[in-house]
């Protein structure tokens, strides 16, 4: 049976990549990649915004054994079921019930950063929140001047808004102006598909 991690795995320190020492892994592997989380609001805005406790990088499922390989020298653990980490296995295909991969270059090292799986169909990136909220994978994300590809602002904060936290509170605060009218629109319908008027930001985007 495959050991399951407890809460010292969960509660071992962090020393989340920068975003260039992210690009510095993933580049080479020429797939399909973005940064994710708080540092993809940072990058849309051009300028720190907050603290960052981890760095997320997202990658479609169907990509996730190539990443493992390109990864093969580091330490990965699966969120299966979330809050619990278990050890991702050579070859392993996770189930689709685990999006969320830890990764740490050895086992006595703080953690680096995270891997969000994502669902596609296609050339259509769909979300794990509702299937029915999608968009073309061309144009899921943006890229810094630097080359650094980043997840666009609109499909980060449909993420975070099921039920925000302070820091989430401020990344919406940071990315609002960023959106066009068209990608604003595109937020609240995939808000109010997601989670109805459950989301405290609804109202917000609906207003003037």
């Amino acid at each position: 049976m495959v050991a399951i991690g407890g809460p010292s795995l969960l509660t071992a320190p962090w020393d989340p990549l920068a975003p260039r020492d992210a690009a510095a892994i993933f580049t080479p592997w020429g797939g399909a990649w973005w940064i994710a989380g708080g540092y993809a609001i940072e990058l849309a805005a051009g300028r720190p915004i907050r603290a960052h406790d981890d760095i997320d990088v997202l990658i479609l499922r169907r990509d996730h054994l190539a990443v493992q390989r390109l990864l093969a020298d580091w330490e990965l653990w699966a969120a299966d079921p979330p809050g619990r980490l278990r050890p991702w296995g050579p070859g392993e295909a996770l189930p689709a019930t685990v999006h969320d991969i830890w990764c740490r270059p050895r086992r006595d090292g703080p953690w680096r950063l995270q891997l969000m799986l994502d669902e596609s169909q296609g050339e259509q990136w769909v979300s794990r929140r509702d299937p029915r909220i999608r968009c073309p994978i061309r144009s899921l994300g943006r890229t810094t001047a630097d080359g650094i590809p980043y997840l666009a602002p609109a499909v980060q904060l449909h993420y975070k808004a099921r039920a925000p936290r302070p820091k989430d509170d401020v990344d919406l605060a940071a990315a609002l102006p960023l959106l066009c009218p068209r990608e604003r629109q595109w937020l609240l319908d995939a808000l109010r598909t997601a989670y109805g008027d459950s989301s405290p930001w609804t109202a917000r985007l609906a207003g003037p």
